[in-house]
């Protein structure tokens, strides 16, 4: 189990890494063609809304509550009984689903009145940034159908995990990206405004996203005709799991859209600068936190379901450490070299033509969010450890403490930091929620920290301290702000790979080995 384990999750980061390297090249070609501008945090603005839909009811509640009732009904009564239950999820799911999407696309200026209330005040007071709440209001009838198609797809590819197939869902993303690529560039120039391109590419990404999966749906004998299942008992099972699910492990997504909020009221450029920094920390967090995420929900389910709970404590402890070993690096780097990141990936077009310092507004939002980073991907592994265990009661309440905590922490830091202060209070909120949810687990003797991942830790510790103090005295010796990007890039390519040979020396002084990695994985030493 322990082989496969990391043979898959291996496997969903390779596919998550050609999404989110795709993603930044996105990312690139936004910043190109918008930049930083008033226009950049409208079409950011209606982007997020139903991409924080699609997480908070999809990919976050139903998913941990559709997983662990899919994998006991599996394990208990075989494929015909998981492809009835398929059938009435999603048909159920799709209906509602519908419904919701059409209200939002009716309503779309009622969201961006709710949602943007800073650029309503001004519109209704004809002043300020109200040309921003208009041109909300229409890109949202745009993006928001986003969310019918990515809400099936996430329900598809949580079918196809629980059937070990983690690479179609892994791989899903690549054509969103794709889709708004193309059409950034062969789009834009029928617009006066180029963010209508981009919101189309959202709407095509989304239809292209679930046209992928069903093929694969089809081959593993799941893709049944949906019916309507509101009083299926198992349905009924997975919306009891899904109310309190939603406040669990898709706070830090809440979180990210009180920010959007908040941000509103702030200095233009303030969504953009703090979407591009989380943009950055979304790389290794998707990369590395979520891609062990997806493939321990089943497991840990199954577990629970076969009553092995010796081995749920070892796999659990195997993701936790995981996500240290390879977390640590990931913040001391993006801390440290992320100006140069910024410069490359961003500072073209009308992101570098602006009177603001885009790069080092960005890259400031980067280091705050990047406090953060490990108490990120420890939440989206500990968070599976209760929702395995059909557990949601325990998240709900830690949820609901971390977003309150995370208002504090904005009205504390963001009066005196501007967005910096709301970056600093989602990590700083991220860190209270990963230890009450490890505090949990320990209290009711699900996981304890095992010695083996303490002593492991601390030699990743010293190799992070060590690796940015080699990185640090590296790159102050270049002037490479007015290097040409290629000379950029190849600068950037040094310090990476500088990073990583200093990151695993250091570990191999300290007695790691290439078989102590792959126990890191396995917990076979333990």
């Amino acid at each position: 189990m322990a082989n496969s384990l990391f043979r898959s999750g291996m496997i969903v980061s390779a596919m998550t890494m050609i999404s989110r390297v795709l993603g930044l090249v996105r990312d690139a070609v936004v910043a190109n063609l918008l930049g930083a501008n008033a226009s950049a945090d409208v079409f950011l603005f209606a982007n997020r809304i139903p991409n924080f839909l699609r997480r908070l009811f999809a990919e976050g509640a139903f998913a941990q509550a559709f997983v662990p009732v899919l994998s006991e009904i599996k394990e208990q009564e075989g494929d015909d009984a998981v492809r009835l239950f398929v059938a009435r999820a999603a048909g159920t799911l799709g209906t509602i689903l519908l419904i919701v999407t059409i209200l939002g696309v009716i309503g779309s200026p009622i969201i961006a009145a709710l949602f943007g209330a800073g650029w309503f005040v001004d519109w209704y007071h004809g002043s300020g940034d109200g040309d921003k709440f208009i041109l909300a209001a229409e890109l949202l009838k745009w993006t928001f159908p986003y969310l019918f198609f990515v809400s099936l797809v996430a329900l598809s590819g949580a079918i196809l995990n629980v059937y070990n197939r983690f690479a179609v869902a892994a791989f899903t993303p690549v054509l969103l990206n794709v889709s708004i690529i193309g059409c950034a560039i062969f789009l834009h120039q029928q617009f006066d405004v180029g963010a209508y391109a981009l919101a189309i590419g959202v709407f095509v990404g989304g239809v292209v996203q679930l046209a992928f999966q069903l093929p694969f749906l089809y081959r593993a004998k799941m893709l049944v005709r949906p019916q309507w299942g509101w009083q299926d008992k198992r349905v009924k099972q997975v919306r009891t799991l899904m109310i309190p699910a939603l406040f669990g492990v898709s706070v830090s997504q809440i979180n990210l859209f009180l920010d959007t909020v908040i941000a509103s009221f702030l200095v233009t450029g303030s969504i953009a600068w703090l979407y591009y920094a989380d943009r950055l920390i979304e790389f290794p967090l998707g990369l590395f936190g979520i891609g062990i995420a997806t493939v321990i929900l089943p497991t840990l389910s199954k577990l629970h379901a076969g009553d092995k709970s010796s081995d749920f404590q070892v796999t659990l402890d195997w993701g936790v450490r995981f996500v240290i070993f390879l977390g640590l690096p990931a913040m001391v780097g993006l801390m440290l070299i992320s100006p140069l990141i910024i410069t490359v990936l961003f500072d073209h077009g009308a992101f570098s033509s602006s009177e603001h310092d885009h790069v080092n507004a960005v890259a400031l939002g980067v280091a705050a969010y990047s406090v953060g980073l490990v108490s990120f991907m420890l939440i989206k592994v500990l968070a599976p450890g209760f929702y395995a265990r059909q557990d949601t009661r325990t998240p709900v309440r830690i949820g609901i403490i971390a977003m309150v905590l995370n208002m504090v922490f904005n009205l504390m830091l963001a009066p005196f930091i501007g967005y910096l202060g709301l970056a600093l209070a989602t990590a700083m909120s991220a860190t209270c929620n990963a230890f009450m949810l490890y505090r949990g687990l320990a209290k009711e003797g699900v996981y304890h920290f095992s010695a083996f991942s303490v002593g492991f830790t601390f030699k990743c510790v010293l190799a992070s301290a060590v690796m940015g103090a080699v990185v640090y005295l590296f790159q102050a010796q270049f002037d490479w702000q007015s290097w040409a990007l290629l000379e950029q890039i190849a600068l950037l390519g040094s310090l990476i790979s500088s990073a990583a040979l200093c990151y695993f020396g250091v570990l191999f002084l300290t007695g790691v080995r290439p078989s102590t990695i792959k126990s890191v994985a396995t917990a076979e030493s333990q």
